[in-house]
């Protein structure tokens, strides 16, 4: 039986741990903290419980397929629930623009905001829809175990396809003409970790996954997904061992032949799969005399994602304008994107978005609100210095949440930030990033690093650092992509 470990328990690695154990392989899976899921992890404060994150869950079916390639069904583990009106856009004026996936109530809202972007959108809808099926058809299920990968001449013509030279704010552009519409769709460069005014309009499809597809939030708390795959993975028999970290792999003759624990217990292995931030745990892992292709300076030489400034906020009322997701924008959103990546500060005046999942399921928080709230960081820089006093740039934020009519202080119950350097510690995270590299250059956007190692024939990557990219849906493909790898070669 060929023996896999799988370093690190997030949901590419939980996916890929899932469908090689299903597959009958000995797989080993380490996590060097208490809880399976990566940044998808559970936090209770008191009564109040949050997802640290991803709050926004697309692509329902990604995660629906590693459990009923078992023969299982996924309704058994976990319950997705729809949010047809899902994200109240709030902008620095007062004005409001509600984002469904119902396009007729898109369309009358519009009508009043941006009536030339009303006519237009439902050609806005077919162009995301084909950004989407070519990334669905071309990019998506790759696994890019070398440079030749990148040289298949439909994946040349498909790349040529999907406006790779239009930034994502050119592209919005060309739909709608209000600047606050505009500043609503942007957002999504953020998603990527990336700004709008340099990510390619590739991206787009994001757009397509939440006004055509839909937003969802799995009752109980999005980690429900990663608790599933847990459960399905230990079911066919992967052994997961979490409080357990990995100091080193071991490479003989361009291969890697096990891992050492910090224990200085070794575990030999056929296949080793990273699941570890790959600019952060490969470095750390691997001498860099075996990884000549990966030396520490080109990990030096990468622009990282933005990060996060996090607050968890559990209040005792309910704020009625709150819906599960909001977006409060800044009165300057692309100077945020300039202190953000040119001048890596954190903004005077920063977008604030509050995801409120109390609002869907009242058993989160049964006494008041439980507030995750976050706006974006500059990821940190090479001396790791925080930057900020976190409790005054709080108090920023909570001032400005006041005058939007979201006065937090008088009703806080608990609380708990998170920032940057938090990330980093906790997640492992490249310089606090919460996607790895950015999207702003293209050969980060599509040339992001391989899912196979070029120096070490059995070791490979997945995760948010690699492709296809980050976000949940994205992380988990990357784990049935590596693990659909490794089973063809046996």
């Amino acid at each position: 039986m060929k023996k896999v470990v799988i370093i690190g328990g997030g949901l590419a690695g939980l996916s890929a741990a899932v469908t090689l154990a299903y597959q009958g392989l000995d797989v080993q899976l380490f996590e060097k903290n208490e809880h399976f899921g990566g940044k998808l992890m559970p936090v209770q404060l008191g009564d109040y419980t949050f997802d640290f994150g991803p709050n926004t869950i697309t692509m329902p079916y990604v995660f629906q397929q590693v459990i009923e390639q078992t023969g299982e069904r996924a309704e058994d583990y976990f319950e997705l629930i729809k949010l047809p009106a899902h994200t109240r856009n709030v902008f620095s004026d007062g004005t409001e623009l509600i984002f469904s996936s119902d396009q007729q109530q898109m369309v009358a809202q519009l009508e009043r905001l941006d009536p030339s972007g009303a006519r237009r959108y439902p050609a806005f809808i077919k162009e995301i829809t084909r950004l989407y099926n070519l990334s669905q058809q071309y990019f998506l299920p790759r696994t890019f175990r070398s440079w030749r990968d990148y040289l298949s001449p439909s994946l040349g013509a498909a790349l040529l396809q999907v406006r790779p030279w239009q930034t994502l704010d050119d592209f919005f552009r060309s739909y709608f003409s209000n600047p606050k519409v505009m500043e609503a769709y942007n957002r999504y460069a953020t998603y990527i970790g990336s700004s709008p005014y340099q990510a390619p309009a590739t991206f787009a499809m994001i757009a397509y996954l939440e006004m055509v597809e839909g937003v969802y939030y799995v009752k109980g708390g999005n980690t429900k997904i990663a608790e599933a795959f847990t459960t399905v993975a230990k079911k066919w028999g992967a052994h997961l061992h979490n409080h357990t970290m990995v100091k080193k792999i071991l490479v003989s003759k361009q291969r890697a032949t096990a891992v050492e624990l910090a224990n200085g217990e070794r575990i030999e292995a056929d296949y080793i799969i990273m699941n570890a931030d790959l600019l952060t745990a490969y470095p750390e892992l691997v001498s860099e005399e075996v990884r000549p292709a990966f030396p520490n300076k080109k990990v030096e030489q990468l622009e990282p994602s933005i990060s996060a400034f996090v607050i968890l906020a559990g209040v005792n009322k309910r704020f009625p304008q709150l819906m599960h997701h909001n977006v409060y924008f800044s009165s300057d959103y692309k100077q945020e994107f300039i202190d953000l990546f040119n001048r890596q500060t954190y903004s005077e005046q920063p977008t604030i978005y509050i995801c409120n999942s109390s609002y869907t399921d009242v058993t989160r928080s049964p006494n008041g609100d439980n507030l995750f709230i976050l706006v974006n960081a500059p990821a940190l820089p090479s001396t790791r210095q925080l930057q900020i006093d976190p409790q005054a740039y709080k108090e920023k934020i909570y001032a400005s949440l006041a005058a939007q009519g979201i006065d937090l202080a008088p009703h806080l119950v608990e609380e708990q930030i998170f920032t940057p350097a938090t990330i980093a510690e906790t997640f492992g995270a490249f310089r606090g990033a919460l996607y790895g590299l950015s999207a702003n250059r293209k050969k980060s956007a599509f040339l992001r690093p391989q899912n196979k190692s070029k120096d070490i024939a059995n070791l490979y990557f997945v995760g948010g650092s690699t492709h296809p990219g980050g976000g949940s849906p994205m992380v988990t493909i990357s784990g049935q992509n590596v693990a659909a790898s490794i089973i063809e070669t046996i």
